[in-house]
């Protein structure tokens, strides 16, 4: 028979933020792409982004009453052992009812109850871990899931070796082929072609920290001969899109064309959850991290130094802003060589080919 003929069922849970629901997605259509008949459902949490984004993609989604538990008390944790309660009935009521042959899981509120349920009932189950330092619940869960596929060396700390698998992280597929496109994506946004483009990613939803740092140097930014995409997110934009109207800046809530960003960019200044890294490194351009404190292990901070370490990126942490920021732009700015040396190594750190090695560990799950 021929593989594409089969049929499958696949359920997959990932969301709460883009890191965790573009790779969902991404896997999806590369399985969809090698079973174009087969049955998916994704499982998120009711109040997230992925209820709207997935759909978009075209694909079903429930929605679970979920979410995260808070490192410092507030009255939403008295809610955590009620929504999980919740979570674990729904999720099991959703397995019954379409009665899939694998589980895949990308982290997010959703992800724990439902990899929870399909383990329980023995469904195969594979988990995606994209960041340095994994969350607890991917650490509970690695016990019973039979592949855990991951982005960084030495998870054995937290996983059981055997079921280790390298991959990177999927990244949106129309990144890979951004080179030569400089001057049509310069033109694509109206830029000046003698200027430095800076492109300033917070993450899906932005960055409040980020946003308030460029509007605190715009006019320090102004003296170094550079041309500002500035993504502030969905929270900021009303906030911040007065600055669109100032010269050399444009402002953007969302930037629905990455590739043409990216290839557009010259230096960029971003967040590191898992995704944007893996996608900076696969993009191969000057980057300064400034990584979220306020997520659970501190792990956008040891996903940037994984990267600072292979002299790939620069990082400045937040409470370090004030003193570090201006220093090390302008060095930057001013030192092609450095430019060049770090655009270079982190091309060095990117896996490709995430997303097909990925769903090739899927099929063995499928197939036993």
């Amino acid at each position: 028979m021929n593989r594409k003929s089969k049929i499958y069922r696949i359920i997959l849970s990932g969301g709460g933020t883009g890191g965790h629901i573009y790779p969902a997605i991404a896997i999806a259509n590369e399985l969809k792409l090698r079973y174009p008949d087969s049955k998916f459902l994704f499982v998120g949490a009711k109040d997230r982004m992925e209820m709207e984004k997935v759909p978009q993609a075209g694909y079903d989604i429930k929605g679970l009453w979920v979410s995260g538990i808070q490192r410092r008390f507030t009255l939403k944790n008295l809610m955590f052992p009620f929504k999980l309660i919740s979570g674990l009935w729904k999720a099991r009521k959703i397995i019954k009812s379409f009665r899939p042959d694998v589980a895949i899981g990308t982290g997010g509120f959703a992800s724990g109850p439902l990899l929870h349920v399909a383990v329980s009932n023995k469904i195969p189950a594979l988990i995606q871990e994209q960041n340095s330092y994994p969350g607890i619940t991917n650490k509970i869960l690695s016990k019973k899931a039979q592949k855990i596929c991951v982005a960084y060396e030495g998870l054995e700390r937290f996983f059981p070796k055997e079921k280790i698998k390298i991959t990177g992280n999927p990244v949106r597929q129309g990144l890979l082929n951004i080179e030569g496109k400089t001057v049509e994506a310069k033109n694509h946004f109206n830029l000046k072609h003698g200027k430095y483009t800076l492109l300033i990613l917070g993450g899906s939803l932005g960055s409040r920290r980020i946003n308030e740092l460029i509007e605190q140097e715009l006019d320090f930014l102004d003296t170094q001969n550079v041309e500002i995409i500035w993504q502030c997110g969905k929270l900021y934009y009303q906030q911040y899109k007065l600055y669109g109207n100032a010269k050399d800046v444009q402002v953007y809530e969302f930037l629905n064309e990455m590739d043409m960003a990216y290839a557009a960019a010259d230096i960029i200044i971003s967040r590191a959850g898992a995704s944007s890294v893996s996608e900076l490194c696969i993009v191969g351009k000057p980057v300064i991290f400034i990584p979220s404190p306020n997520v659970a292990e501190d792990h956008q901070t040891k996903n940037a130094m994984a990267i600072v370490n292979q002299k790939a990126a620069l990082m400045i942490k937040e409470s370090d802003l004030e003193v570090d920021f201006e220093n090390k732009f302008s060095q930057l700015i001013a030192s092609q060589d450095k430019q060049k040396e770090l655009g270079a190594n982190i091309k060095k750190l990117a896996l490709v080919n995430a997303t097909k090695d990925i769903v090739d560990e899927v099929e063995i799950l499928l197939k036993k």
